[in-house]
């Protein structure tokens, strides 16, 4: 009698990426190749090159890098393929699971996932159209709004024309006192910019100068604290975590390096907030959750005011590494990352 195959046999993890954030997403599989055990040993590892080839790592390899937020990562793996497309059709196992640890661009705006779901290829994490949806900062935004929850004033706007962006900069810091501008598809704080003054309005302006073509949230700066808030799905449906809080230095923003570099923000898990706060939070981040057809789990960031919890962004693959929220919010759950990955693999193969 052949023996049940183990729950994480057939896993590839699958990082990097030719995104902005594709550091995040080495830190990201590092993390997550640390949570295995001898009983069940790291499984292959892909990294997606930032020239988009594909080589197979050695787990050692991953394990063993130093400062990967700072540094690229890199292999002498020997087998490799020119891209990610050909090695799905090449390397990959039938009846395998692909572990995603991609942040960003094509590896979370729906294009991967697309890849995996034209070969019926098994995959953590949401979907092709639903991370199309959730990446779409202003798209996502109407998508929650039409499902009752609040969100900020915004506008898209790029650098093709900047006399229009100035106006709605200009709008909103006299309607609000503060905008805030980002990418459209973005993440990490990548590209994050908080207009206070005119000064700032300048630097907004010469930010989309230099990439004309990138579409840009502009949007009402919401006092009140900031929370993010981790969904999971389980047999018994869709799970809020605890709430995370961010505190932000004076002056400075919750970008890359206030998130991974440890400058500027304090995080707090479980959020310091009265308990009424951090349950309207979760409410949220499940309608969020539930609204973009999120599926296995997510990461919410909310903004909650004297009114409740104003909606700014969902993450369909949020980060994983030692540093995220995530993680913190899955301890204070009581949560193993090996339980959840585990997890997470179940619910690939179920969707298969």
């Amino acid at each position: 009698m052949n023996a049940e195959p183990r729950p994480l046999d057939g896993v590839i993890l699958l990082f990097g990426g030719t995104s902005s954030e594709r550091r995040v997403s080495v830190a990201s599989a590092q993390h997550l190749a640390r949570a295995f055990d001898a009983a069940d040993p790291v499984p292959s590892c892909w990294f997606w090159d930032s020239d988009g080839a594909v080589v197979e790592a050695h787990p050692a390899e991953l394990l063993g890098m130093e400062q990967p937020f700072e540094t690229e990562f890199r292999t002498n793996g020997e087998r490799h393929w020119p891209d990610l497309p050909t090695a799905l059709d090449a390397g990959a196992r039938r009846d395998g699971v692909f572990l995603l640890a991609l942040h960003g661009g094509a590896g979370e705006d729906g294009t991967v996932q697309r890849w995996l779901e034209d070969r019926r290829l098994a995959f953590t994490g949401t979907g092709s159209e639903a991370s199309a949806h959730a990446f779409d900062k202003a798209l996502a935004q109407e998508i929650v709004w039409s499902h009752g929850l609040r969100v900020p004033e915004s506008c898209v706007i790029d650098g093709r024309d900047l006399f229009r962006a100035g106006e709605v900069l200009e709008m909103l810091l006299d309607r609000h006192g503060k905008a805030v501008l980002k990418p459209v598809a973005d993440g990490s704080g990548l590209g994050l910019c908080i207009v206070r003054d005119p000064s700032d309005l300048e630097k907004a302006i010469d930010a989309l100068r230099a990439s004309p073509t990138v579409g840009h949230l502009a949007e009402a700066f919401v006092d009140g604290v900031e929370l993010t808030v981790g969904v999971i799905d389980g047999p018994d449906g869709a799970r809020a975590l605890p709430c995370s809080e961010v505190r932000i230095a004076p002056g400075r923003a919750f970008d890359f390096a206030a998130k991974y570099l440890g400058r500027g923000a304090i995080e707090i898990t479980p959020a310091e907030v009265d308990p009424k706060v951090a349950r309207n939070a979760q409410d949220a981040a499940l309608v969020a959750h539930r609204a973009l057809g999120c599926y296995g789990y997510s990461r919410t960031d909310l903004i909650a005011d004297e009114s409740g919890a104003v909606f700014l962004e969902t993450n369909t693959l949020p980060g994983l590494t030692g540093a995220s929220f995530l993680p913190q919010q899955l301890d204070a759950a009581d949560i193993p990352l090996r339980s959840f990955i585990a997890d997470q693999i179940a619910l690939a193969r179920k969707r298969r």
